[in-house]
């Protein structure tokens, strides 16, 4: 299984930023899938989470800008950022976690939102 984040960027705060992250090598419709974040000298800390179902869950620092949504037939999971603030720069993770929890990172994205 191989994770691969993409759409990092520089942006300026308020701005928007689209996140994707492929998934290969087996199939995800069963999976949950989360988006980490981890800014410089700080821990990983979670996102937001979609399950398998679509529910989804939402770091409090997000709820309302950030939307995760999944496309079962590309096996891709995105994370849409709006009204992006300074303190969202960090590095994203994607996370797929299998039904019976074998977890699986992608490499990160760097998020920039400058003042």
């Amino acid at each position: 299984v191989q994770l691969q984040a993409s759409g990092g960027g520089l942006v300026q705060a308020g701005g928007s930023l689209t996140l994707s992250c492929a998934a290969s090598g087996s199939t995800f419709n069963s999976y949950t899938w989360s988006w980490y974040r981890q800014a410089p000298g700080k821990q990983r800390d979670l996102v937001a989470v979609i399950d398998s179902d679509g529910t989804t869950n939402y770091a409090e620092s997000v709820e309302g800008r950030f939307t995760i949504s999944r496309d079962n037939a590309k096996n891709t999971v995105y994370l849409q950022m709006n009204s992006l603030k300074p303190e969202d720069t960090a590095v994203y993770y994607c996370q797929s976690r299998s039904p019976d929890w074998f977890i699986y990172w992608g490499q990160g994205t760097q998020v920039t939102v400058s003042s």
